[in-house]
């Protein structure tokens, strides 16, 4: 069986801006609720969190910000995924030093990769690190699938141990659960599937949705791994409004200005990305209101 990271409800974390740059307070506030409020991990620098839009010395002491206000009390893990195989081996290189307690890294996008491009990437990416590595599948953004059978080769090598999956394709999942066992531990990657990828054999979700509502969120995981599936359907069915005024533009627009919102100062996203629109705004903050 492969070493489990964290289990239940793991954040995929914001990072707030300001005219100088990561504002780390403010960050540092947000790691601090996140861990008052139970989630089980925070997932620093991944795609809600800009990583794409940020400097290499930003990411890196945007990550280093979490692990010491986490202090030890739950795993951080930072996103240091990209389509250029050898940068990855660099990052993780830099934040193994930094105390992370394992690394997300998505497919390669815009060159793509070929399914045994795949393998090699991933292969000499984990031939290079101590750190457990989770594979991150999110087809819509980098336009590469990670199939079930890639999946199944992969699971093969020692650290890597987990999948954030995001393809939205539930008999996928089921498949890469049914192939690989024990040997890859499967995390919802979209905020309406956490129930039914749950209900299926996964073991928590990398979530957009626990950024505002992390005990929700937290809870509605272990309501399912405490048999009270009844109560972890009704909290899935009950969320999916706001789940799709958090989504109602490209993640992670919404739920920055959610944070603002409830009172954190994150700022707007960076270019290309731009202000939430004031009727989607207004969507929002009704819903906020609604699930508590």
């Amino acid at each position: 069986m492969k070493k489990i990271l964290f289990k239940g409800c793991g954040t995929a974390i914001c990072t707030p801006f300001d005219e100088n740059g990561v504002n780390l307070e403010e960050f540092a506030k947000l790691v601090e609720d996140q861990i008052q409020n139970k989630v089980d991990s925070i997932i620093v620098c991944g795609t809600t969190g800009e990583a794409s839009t940020m400097l290499e010395e930003e990411r890196l002491k945007t990550i280093e910000c979490a692990v010491k206000v986490a202090n030890g009390r739950i795993p951080i893990i930072a996103g240091t995924g990209s389509n250029n195989t050898k940068a990855v081996i660099e990052m993780n290189k830099k934040v193994e030093k930094l105390g992370v307690d394992g690394v997300l890294i998505v497919t390669p996008y815009y060159n793509k990769s070929t399914q045994e491009g795949l393998i090699r990437h991933y292969t000499e990416i984990a031939k290079n690190t101590t750190l457990p590595i989770i594979l991150y599948n999110v087809p819509g953004r980098t336009g590469v699938n990670i199939k079930p059978e890639t999946a199944l080769e992969l699971s093969k090598i020692e650290n890597i141990v987990a999948i954030k999956e995001a393809s939205g394709d539930l008999s996928q999942i089921a498949k890469i659960i049914n192939l690989c066992k024990d040997n890859l531990n499967v995390y919802s990657g979209n905020d309406d599937q956490i129930v039914p990828i749950l209900s299926i054999g996964g073991i928590g979700v990398i979530s957009v949705l626990s950024n505002v509502r992390p005990k929700y969120t937290h809870k509605m995981c272990y309501n399912f791994f405490n048999k009270e599936n009844e109560k972890a359907a009704k909290m899935q069915t009950d969320a999916i409004p706001l789940i799709n005024a958090l989504f109602s533009e490209v993640n992670p627009i919404p739920v920055k200005e959610a944070l603002n919102i409830m009172g954190f100062n994150f700022g707007e996203p960076r270019l290309p990305l731009i202000r939430l629109s004031e009727a989607n705004r207004i969507k929002l903050k009704k819903e906020l209101d609604n699930l508590q």
